[in-house]
């Protein structure tokens, strides 16, 4: 097992894989959608923290979104499965599957 010495955040990962931090938020903040250990919580105060992944859960993240964009319709599904936030599921149906 290799020592984990560092971890993007969420934001970071989004900029990395070009995608909404928002929409990245909303399918890691389900822990049951990567594996365990691949999320990590990082508390900078009194109730606050941030989220961040090991390499694993970024590789993870990417191939979920990947099987998701096969199709418009698995898209849709996947979004719809996935994100709890309608106004946000709305904002990113809007913008093509690529």
């Amino acid at each position: 097992m290799a020592t984990i010495t560092y971890v993007p955040t969420i934001k970071f990962v989004a900029e990395i894989l070009e995608e909404d931090p928002e929409l990245l938020q909303a399918i890691v903040s389900n822990d049951d959608n990567l594996s365990y250990g691949s999320i990590i919580s990082v508390y900078t105060g009194d109730e606050e923290s941030v989220t961040a992944l090991t390499d694993d859960g970024m590789d993870e993240l990417q191939q979920i979104l990947k099987d998701a964009r096969r199709s418009p319709d698995k898209w849709s599904d996947f979004l719809d499965s996935f994100v709890d936030d309608k106004e946000l599921v709305a904002r990113i149906k809007a913008k093509s599957p690529r």
